[in-house]
């Protein structure tokens, strides 16, 4: 493809080949070596296979701060926008790995209009469910069985799970990621939890909504966002414990553990998706997958919706609108559930393989990445 190619659509040409073409320029340019895990990472080769592509592309964080340091920008001939390009090759790998991947592609482009169709039938199948009022139970097991909320919740979280490991598996293979090590996956944990490539090459944070203005604002709600997630996870895992191994079934007081990490979890989660739909309203969807924006925010505002009804339905304790509340939460958690696999949410799995997958490859110049 020539370089002399002074504008065009991302969307109109090749994502691998396009991506090629822009990481070998940048490949022998090397001015942004230190930005992220990406850089360094191309330094290792001149020529990019497809896996090596999508490798880098799942490493990327879409910082954007490579394409305000970047002097090969349009107007230039090369025309260079690397977050644009591998965004577009990091969507196509979650899409092109996912089963089936119609579902995935539909997704990405429909996001909003399917999430919430989804909450709509299933909030109007759980009101239905209601109305079989199990004969004893306190809380919101008063509305619907224990019993049941396993039998339905349980194979719609372990089967998109499962093809979710079948999708990371596919991407081991392609990227060539070799044998791991405890070293390795201690490593990429610790870039993942600090969100270190969320930084910037400075440490002054991400170029995302400000253009060439640094901001530590998307990685601080990134980390409101996982950290709450992992709470209300521990949450919901504790409460499992107690039911089962403790006999002690709920409603939880507010000092119980799935209480105290359950409504701070549910905080910070608001926050994080209020903070990233924000932000997403303002970044340039130029510098992005822009065909993809409306499956990624419908991801934000779905785990947003979570978190809130899930408080609002705490908040309601004892109240008319348990029953209300308790369907449109449930079918907020279960739309969440059944498209992981298709959502921006196997990025998080992508990301973390492809950290682990970096971190057992040699230093550029040499030596061994362990």
């Amino acid at each position: 493809m020539s370089h002399e190619l002074k504008s065009f659509d991302l969307a109109a040409l090749d994502p691998m080949d396009e991506a090629r073409r822009q990481i070998e320029i940048c490949n022998a340019c090397r001015y942004c070596e230190g930005f992220c895990a990406v850089f360094p990472a191309m330094t290792r080769q001149k020529a990019f296979a497809d896996g090596d592509l999508t490798q880098l592309a799942n490493l990327c964080h879409n910082c954007r701060g490579c394409y305000y340091a970047c002097q090969y920008t349009a107007p230039h001939e090369f025309a260079l926008n690397i977050p644009a390009a591998l965004a577009e090759v990091r969507v196509d790998s979650w899409e092109r790995l996912a089963r089936p991947q119609a579902v995935a592609r539909a997704f990405q482009s429909h996001g909003v209009a399917m999430a919430g169709l989804l909450v709509v039938a299933l909030a109007w199948f759980f009101w239905a469910l209601t109305a079989l009022r199990p004969d004893s139970g306190a809380g919101f097991y008063a509305h619907l069985a224990h019993n049941t909320l396993v039998a339905i919740f349980v194979p719609a979280f372990v089967l998109p799970l499962a093809l979710i490991a079948l999708s990371v598996r596919d991407y081991w293979r392609e990227v060539g990621g070799g044998r791991v090590r405890l070293a390795h996956l201690l490593r990429a944990f610790d870039s993942a939890a600090r969100m270190k490539n969320l930084s910037g090459g400075h440490g002054e944070g991400c170029n995302f909504e400000q253009g060439d203005r640094f901001s530590n604002r998307r990685r601080v709600f990134h980390q409101l966002m996982m950290y709450g997630f992992l709470l209300c996870f521990g949450a919901t895992a504790s409460g499992t414990v107690m039911h089962y191994a403790l006999g002690w079934e709920a409603p939880y007081p507010l000092w119980s553990l799935p209480k105290l990490l359950g409504v701070p979890g549910g905080v910070m989660m608001v926050a994080g998706a209020a903070g990233l739909a924000w932000l997403k309203l303002r970044a340039d969807p130029a510098l992005g997958a822009a065909r993809v924006w409306g499956g990624e925010m419908a991801f934000v505002l779905l785990l947003g919706a979570v978190a809130l009804t899930g408080l609002a339905l705490y908040a309601a304790t004892g109240s008319g609108l348990v029953g209300p509340l308790l369907a449109i939460h449930l079918a907020t958690v279960m739309v969440l559930f059944l498209l992981m696999p298709f959502s921006k949410m196997v990025h998080g799995f992508f990301r973390l393989a492809a950290l682990v997958a970096e971190a057992g490859k040699p230093a550029p110049g040499g030596g061994g990445g362990a």
